[in-house]
């Protein structure tokens, strides 16, 4: 695969339901782009057998997380069955004065709640093409009984009614097609002017205004 360098910085959350491809979606990205800082989430879990602090999560105490919680210091977290999660908004803002794009991995309410904070966030959904192909590739992983996999297809239908609140929407059929526009959604948000991209200050005159009318572009 080409790796692609680009100048400029961006926030991009991507989100999808189970069965979505999301985190094919995450390891294409991280893979194609290596100038993009990804966001290692923080939790309170315990580590588990070939998890590496840092990379995978940030592991810290109930305790510690907590108090970060008090301090303000996360721009979203959940607590998930007894376990904290939560992205620190330092994760974010140290990537952005390097001159960095930060890509996120959250479920829908965590990237709304980043949106809230930072508006210029872009928020990508990803899913497959209907519930039956959410279910057939939930069921193929062979990770959940049918119990849970009800549950986590019960949460894709409500999750699913939150596209509206998103930039963008990645239909996730054929895996080259969707890293295809993954990719371009990326290019094409770092070549937006409110980026600040331009590499050069434009002159107040300019080949289609009049000297003496001055403005800048």
């Amino acid at each position: 695969m080409k790796k692609d360098k680009h100048t400029g910085s961006g926030i991009f959350v991507l989100s999808s339901p189970s069965g979505g491809g999301k985190t094919t979606l995450v390891r294409f990205m991280k893979k194609k782009f290596p100038d993009m800082i990804y966001s290692v989430s923080t939790t309170s879990r315990k580590p588990r057998p070939g998890d590496k602090n840092g990379h995978d999560y940030n592991f810290i105490t109930p305790v510690a997380f907590r108090k970060g919680i008090r301090e303000k210091k996360f721009v979203e977290w959940a607590l998930v069955h007894g376990n904290y999660y939560g992205t620190p908004e330092s994760n974010i803002k140290d990537a952005l004065k390097k001159g960095k794009s930060v890509l996120l991995d959250l479920d829908v309410k965590g990237a709304m709640q980043v949106k809230k904070l930072f508006p210029e966030a872009v928020l990508i959904f990803i899913t497959a093409p209907g519930i039956k192909e959410l279910r057939r590739r939930i069921i193929s992983r062979g990770q959940d009984d049918m119990k849970a996999i009800r549950r986590r297809l019960l949460n894709a239908r409500e999750e699913l009614r939150k596209i509206k609140y998103f930039d963008f929407l990645i239909m996730n059929e054929e895996v080259r097609d969707a890293q295809k526009r993954m990719a371009a959604i990326y290019q094409a948000e770092l070549c937006r002017v409110k980026h600040g991209n331009t590499p050069f200050r434009l002159r107040r005159t300019t080949p289609f205004t009049k000297k003496g009318e001055g403005g800048r572009i």
